[in-house]
């Protein structure tokens, strides 16, 4: 089974291929481009490096959020496209779980986080035992002060990654000697980790869709949604 990976939730754009547990090739770009200029060139190099077209592609998978807005929307509206024409199926994986397939093949408990704007950070906790990740506490919105405190009532190694480090590294890096920051190399969001999770979660019947159905993983409004509203509670106030 071949499966072609999206991520552009956050500040860097990937793709990947991934066959039969084999990655065949993986782009990613980590730099201030729009997801929009880079994606689609970034695809077909892909495919014509991998010497692979989308119809070889049996497995669609996308990184559905949290994170940037727009970037989220660039991959599900490309995703769902090639999903509709190819009738390809499409399994969703959320961001931090992704991040914790970067470094799935140790022992830690895994903090990925990404900025989820002022002091807050979007945040999960999982257990690396070598195999797929375990999700120990699902995804939420937290103040960076109240998870540092629930980290230190963690046991063993942990390991803070994703772009949410760069912010607060700081605050973290010396908040004790089992607590680690994860390298530049395995902090950025990867497609390659997107489909190693599809793949995990496509043999057990989990997160599978179509074209139709599939969602994006907001967690909570845009800033531009929040700002609309207060400027439609402040002219009702004013009538």
């Amino acid at each position: 089974m071949i499966i072609l990976g999206l991520d552009t939730s956050t500040r860097a754009a990937s793709v990947a291929l991934w066959s039969d547990g084999d990655l065949l090739g993986e782009l990613v770009i980590n730099d201030k481009r729009t997801h929009s200029q880079k994606l689609m060139p970034m695809l077909e190099n892909l495919f014509q490096l991998a010497n692979i077209s989308i119809d070889d592609v049996d497995l669609l998978a996308v990184c559905i959020g949290p994170g940037s807005f727009t970037g989220i929307r660039i991959a599900m509206a490309t995703v769902k496209a090639l999903g509709h024409v190819r009738s390809i199926p499409i399994v969703g994986v959320n961001s931090l779980e992704s991040l914790a397939y970067n470094l799935s093949d140790g022992k830690a408990r895994l903090v990925p986080i990404l900025d989820a704007q002022g002091s807050q950070v979007y945040s999960a906790i999982y257990e690396s035992s070598g195999q797929a990740p375990e999700i120990l506490r699902d995804i939420r919105v937290v103040d960076i002060d109240n998870l540092i405190e629930e980290v230190r009532g963690l046991d063993g190694k942990i390991i803070f990654l994703g772009e949410g480090i760069n912010k607060y590294k700081d605050r973290l890096k010396d908040l004790g000697p089992n607590i680690n920051l994860a390298s530049s190399n395995t902090n950025v969001s990867r497609a390659a980790s997107v489909c190693a999770c599809a793949s995990h979660k496509y043999k057990k019947g989990q997160d599978i869709h179509t074209c139709y159905d599939i969602l994006p993983m907001y967690i909570r409004k845009s800033q531009a949604e929040v700002q609309y509203e207060e400027k439609q509670r402040a002219m009702k106030n004013d009538l």
